[in-house]
């Protein structure tokens, strides 16, 4: 009798660690591995670790994506406002000339039409006028070109108008040109006249000579 016969060795254990069932060839699912609840709480830990700095990343790069877009779309309407404004700049003389003709009634005809087409389509680029007669003096809008004194102002006014300023919104491309006038009071006072010696009589005594 052998020793496997009378139960005194173990036979081997033999175990089919093959993926693929021979027989239907079929994948056979692998059980998962057990794992510790230590294990377990460190790697979501770890997990949620890693999750925090990515999205952190993420929010950092939307915002500079954001401030980016920002910067472009302002540095975009700066340019278009300084073009703008350049262009417009350039035909302040013409349109100076055509109020200049309104003001002596030779606006006439097809000129007329001209004119009022050209400055509806500056108005629509957003440029206006300023400075009506009777506004206070600002000299931050205002070039004074004429200087008076007048008793019926109480404040430096512009009393004349002799060329309009422009504008588009805040920006001045050119000041109002005006006449302004102050109180007479703010004004120097004439000298006085020089005083005459009057004698008994009431006539008037000239300087005598002087005697050697």
């Amino acid at each position: 009798m052998t020793a496997r016969e009378n139960g005194s060795e173990q036979e081997p254990v033999i175990r089919d660690n093959r993926k693929i069932d021979p027989e239907t060839l079929e994948a056979r699912e692998t059980p998962p591995e057990e794992s510790s609840p230590a294990d377990t709480s460190a790697f979501g830990g770890v997990a949620a670790e890693m999750l925090a700095e990515r999205t952190a990343d993420l929010q950092r790069l939307q915002a500079e994506y954001a401030n980016y877009r920002k910067r472009v779309e302002r540095d975009r309407t700066l340019v278009k406002e300084h073009a703008v404004a350049a262009a417009l700049t350039e035909l302040l003389p013409v349109l100076d000339d055509i109020g200049r003709a309104r003001d002596h009634g030779e606006l006439t005809g097809g000129f007329a039409k001209v004119s009022e087409s050209l400055e509806a389509a500056v108005g629509k680029l957003g440029l206006t006028t300023f400075g009506v007669k009777g506004d206070p003096f600002d000299p931050t809008v205002h070039e004074a070109l004429i200087h008076s004194y007048s008793s019926e102002v109480t404040e430096p006014t512009c009393v004349e108008i002799l060329q309009p300023g422009y504008r588009i919104g805040e920006r001045i491309l050119r000041p109002a040109r005006v006449a302004v006038a102050e109180p007479e009071d703010g004004g120097e006072a004439p000298a006085p006249a020089p005083e005459e010696e009057v004698g008994n009589g009431g006539d008037v005594l000239a300087d005598e000579p002087e005697k050697d």
